[in-house]
């Protein structure tokens, strides 16, 4: 029997990316009543063509519901270094699950939790003998997903262009494998989510580290037989390395759930045409005739 193949769309990740691809010229593009729409077009353009690249029997997208979650409580300066959304993105984060529902795919998000741990859940709770998951992301720290039957594209630059990690090509391409991801960001930190790690250990360090001990309770009981430059440091920022690495891992028991049955991939072309008539998207039609 064919596998259903599910689509696990990390909508903030692709609505961030296509609106700084669109707006670095000033290009917000406004609807008649004036509203920026650059991120959502683009957002669009993204999610049409992995769908027809990867062809999904279902999709669902799943958003990040605020700043504030349970990491920021654990760590304060978590994600601390980012900036205020620009004032033109802040009305289109709302547009866009509009646009979503639209096209009937589940908008999956909850409070307290980061949309990696809603894709983390669903993935974990889909994956089996009847269905695969496919992962869409621009954001590395999911990677740590990929398992039997969860693969990852990570979008690269320029539109259409993806790597996909699966169980099979993973090590070969990151030297570790999914699970030791997590361990990885404990050690050497992760500078777009603001948590440091250990100080002075960076990425190259960290991976030998693991290649040769594979995780971090494993290095923690042979310190002895690490260099005394490397000891030092552990020593000096354990409670930092606890931290960094409990930051990093991605929960995958989430209360959410979303049946398959919610998430078919049926676009009603009629219905989307009217949400685009909405938003002066009407040349996007022609893209939708390709899906249909």
């Amino acid at each position: 029997m064919k596998k259903n193949q599910v689509l696990l769309v990390d909508g903030m990740a692709l609505l961030f990316r296509g609106f700084f691809a669109t707006s670095f010229r000033g290009n917000f593009m406004l609807t008649s009543k004036g509203v920026p729409t650059n991120g959502i077009y683009q957002f669009l353009r993204y999610l049409l063509d992995a769908v027809d690249k990867f062809e999904p029997t279902h999709v669902v997208c799943c958003w990040d519901m605020g700043s504030k979650t349970f990491r920021t409580e654990m760590y304060a300066g978590y994600k601390a270094n980012r900036d205020e959304p620009p004032v033109e993105l802040v009305p289109q984060f709302d547009l866009v699950k509009e646009v979503v529902a639209a096209f009937d795919i589940p908008n999956i998000g909850l409070e307290s939790f980061e949309a990696d741990d809603c894709i983390g859940t669903l993935a974990r709770s889909y994956a089996n003998e009847e269905n695969d998951v496919l992962i869409l992301t621009g954001d590395q720290d999911i990677l740590q997903l990929v398992d039997d039957g969860i693969h990852v594209a990570i979008m690269r630059k320029g539109q259409g262009n993806y790597e996909v990690f699966t169980m099979d090509n993973f090590y070969d391409k990151k030297g570790i494998h999914p699970k030791q991801i997590i361990d990885l960001k404990g050690l050497m930190g992760d500078t777009s989510d603001n948590y440091p790690g250990v100080k002075g250990i960076g990425e190259k360090t960290a991976l030998k580290l693991l290649q040769e001990y594979e995780t971090i309770n494993q290095l923690l009981a042979n310190m002895d037989q690490l260099s005394k430059g490397i000891q030092t440091k552990i020593n000096n920022d354990l409670e930092m390395l606890h931290l960094s690495r409990e930051l990093a891992g991605i929960k995958c028991d989430v209360p959410i759930q979303c049946s398959l049955d919610e998430a078919i991939w049926n676009m009603n072309e009629t219905k989307v045409q009217e949400k685009f008539a909405e938003l002066d998207f009407g040349h996007m039609n022609k893209l939708l005739k390709v899906m249909a």
